[in-house]
């Protein structure tokens, strides 16, 4: 099992054989509007604590980023670390969305020859590794780095933390948006917002719509992906319902506040009316499809992380001067969006062969020119997770006019209540994060555009969701 494991990542290996503090890297790629090189300093007091271990080693799992250019500047963080140090760093890049990452990484874990520490969405993995208990508590480092660089994003504390224990060390802030067609919206004289209403959204996505010029307002799949999953989870809860109570253990999703929000997506994807504003092949879209077709310059609303935004601004893509990002759309339990963000997040596995480097490399990645070097790659996509370094380089605070609100997502006060009586953040739960990697609400869509009324399918889906909590243990 664990070598079947190895057959998800790439495999790229670092020996460093140098004690130099710091390395010039260059920016790779031939992206035209490629930021100049970052040089790479590995602190004096990372080389100190990590003196003790030259020559030892590390296996490190790297989430794929939705952007090649962040992907090669974390391979060039830890290249530069391995050099610094005299430590050999075995990175390996994973796909987070083929839905089986956690059964083989656990597989891995069992049979003792599980990577030491890895990097993923904090809110869709945390807690399902926490749960099977493959994690090390992390508390100290989170203590340290706290006392260093202040408060990490509020959502992190809800996502990481377990019986007042840190699993995970917040590492990079994912900025979260919606982004809209400025020129198509300010052609129609409609004005722009930070958030519009769910329903207004989809009626402007449809106004701005004219399938003859190839302008497809409604940029959003229902598809299996973990882009689908956010947008219907996003809208249950934005319309009064949930997944699960506060509690993140008990099952709550058949309701009619749900019936009401899986009435309003399945609409779009069914209704005539709206067929003018759904891009062709929308439906068998995957995460990817999103960001090809707004580069593209087809599509009108989407909802992404800031990958797109970054490929465009970087490329030199014209569609970045004409998009519009805001916070996103709101439902009528909230009166606001839902967007709390997500971090990256730096977990440490039990068995790990290493886990002293681990921290280490921990503490070095979340900041300074390790991070600032990520960053610069993916704008608006990998941000500080930490109050701090926010002030730390001209980079975060006047790098680009989307910077400002990302900075407020990530520090915003928590919990957001909605009139459905749920608080948002919930605790984190493994069985949600098992229901999102099983794509049952987007299965739940399916159904409904394949015939089935929403109320049944909805009492279906929650039949299905209770099935996965009491597998996860969560007896219902």
């Amino acid at each position: 099992m664990a070598d079947q494991t190895r057959t998800l990542w790439s495999r790229r290996k670092f020996l460093g054989t140098s004690a130099l503090g710091a390395l010039a890297l260059s920016a790779c790629g031939n992206q035209p509007a490629a930021p100049p090189p970052v040089q790479i300093e590995v602190p004096q007091a990372i080389l100190d604590e990590a003196a003790a271990l030259r020559g030892s080693s590390l296996g490190f799992l790297s989430n794929k980023l939705y952007s090649v250019s962040a992907n090669d500047a974390v391979n060039r963080a830890l290249e530069a670390f391995a050099e610094a140090t005299g430590t050999t760093v075995q990175n390996d890049l994973v796909n987070t969305d083929t839905g089986d990452l956690v059964a083989k990484t656990h597989a891995a874990v069992q049979a003792g020859d599980v990577r030491d520490m890895a990097f993923l969405p904090d809110t869709r993995f945390v807690a399902q590794f926490q749960n099977l208990g493959d994690l090390v508590d992390v508390s100290d480092v989170v203590a340290e780095l706290t006392e260093s660089l202040g408060e990490p994003a509020s959502e992190a504390t809800s996502s990481c933390v377990f019986d007042g224990k840190w699993f995970a060390i917040p590492y990079q802030f994912i900025g979260i948006g919606t982004f809209a067609r400025r020129d198509w919206l300010q052609e129609k004289g409609i004005p722009l917002k930070d958030a519009y209403a769910y329903e207004e959204m989809r009626d402007l996505a449809l106004e701005v719509s004219d399938p003859a010029q190839r302008r497809f307002g409604w940029g959003k799949t229902v598809n299996r992906s973990a882009d689908a999953n956010g947008f219907i989870e996003d809208t249950v809860n934005g319309y009064g319902g949930a997944i699960t109570a506060d509690d993140g253990r008990t099952v709550v999703f058949d309701s009619p506040e749900t019936v009401e929000a899986v009435s309003f997506v399945s609409d779009i994807y069914t209704n005539p009316k709206y067929a003018p504003m759904l891009p062709p092949g929308v439906q068998s879209w995957t995460d990817t499809s999103n960001n090809e077709n707004w580069l593209a310059g087809v599509t009108g609303f989407t909802t992404n992380q800031y990958s797109l935004y970054a490929d465009a601004k970087l490329t030199g893509n014209p569609v970045h001067e004409l998009t519009h990002p805001f916070v996103g759309g709101f439902g009528p339990a909230a009166g606001r969006p839902l967007n709390l963000g997500q971090c990256q997040a730096l977990m440490i596995f039990k068995g790990a062969k290493n886990p002293d480097l681990a921290k280490v490399v921990a503490k070095y990645l979340v900041s300074g020119t390790p991070l600032l070097n990520v960053s610069k790659q993916a704008p608006g996509l990998s941000m500080p997770a930490w109050q701090k370094v926010w002030d730390s380089d001209p980079y975060y605070t006047q790098g680009d006019p989307a910077f400002p609100a990302l900075r407020k997502i990530a520090h915003q006060p928590l919990p957001v209540q909605t009139s459905g009586g749920y608080n948002f953040p919930q605790a984190p739960s493994s069985g949600r994060q098992a229901v999102l990697q099983a794509y049952v609400l987007t299965d739940m869509v399916a159904e409904i555009i394949a015939g089935t009324p929403v109320a049944a399918a909805v009492t279906n889906t929650h039949q299905r969701i209770v099935q996965i909590f009491e597998q996860q243990g969560l007896r219902q």
